[in-house]
């Protein structure tokens, strides 16, 4: 895939066999301080991401020249190696490379932070979103300030903080629409 400036990517990836990728919360703070090191020097903005125990999904906005792929590569390379040496573990963490897809219109870009943000209850994670700590579903309803939170793209959609929440309330669930642009839509 050829990654272009200002282009909005939503990028995915989960557990070899299905299994875990986060084993303890401490894996989950680790992904995430590196995301937030890490994604002004790469040139990101990251608009939505949510991070599950055998998967995650990030919607980032590639604000350089730099491809998003390095960014992944710097995020999760290392992450697998502290993973592997920590559970006395060889091998790859996840299925493969991580997959992506281009956000090519607006109705697809609004669909898929409501599609990521839902993930957790989906999954029967929790019943309510505010109950899952590893997305940047907080910051849209403005329970929480993370530098995972792109001020610019909030701004540009959403009215206010109540908006957003409504709207995710509102939201049922249907693959319609959205499977065609997911590669493997069991995730």
């Amino acid at each position: 895939m050829i990654f272009e400036q200002f282009g909005f990517y939503h990028i995915y990836n989960r557990g070899c066999n299905k299994e875990p990728i986060f084993f303890y919360e401490e894996d989950y703070n680790l992904l995430i301080s590196r995301m937030i090191d890490s994604k002004e020097k790469s040139g990101i903005d990251i608009i939505a991401f949510c991070l599950m125990p055998n998967h995650y999904h990030l919607l980032v906005k590639q604000l350089t020249d730099k491809p998003a792929s390095n960014w992944i590569k710097y995020i999760f390379n290392p992450y697998v190696q502290i993973i592997n040496h920590r559970e006395n573990r060889n091998g790859t963490l996840f299925e493969g490379k991580a997959k992506t897809r281009i956000i090519d219109n607006q109705s697809y870009l609004s669909r898929i932070v409501n599609y990521i943000h839902y993930n957790p209850v989906k999954a029967n994670l929790v019943k309510k979103l505010e109950a899952w700590p590893y997305s940047n579903y907080l910051e849209f309803i403005g329970k929480r300030k993370s530098e995972l939170f792109s001020w610019n793209y909030f701004d540009e959609n959403y009215d206010s903080f109540e908006e957003y929440e409504k709207l995710m309330k509102e939201y049922e669930f249907s693959a319609k629409g959205i499977e065609d642009y997911l590669i493997d839509n069991d995730m």
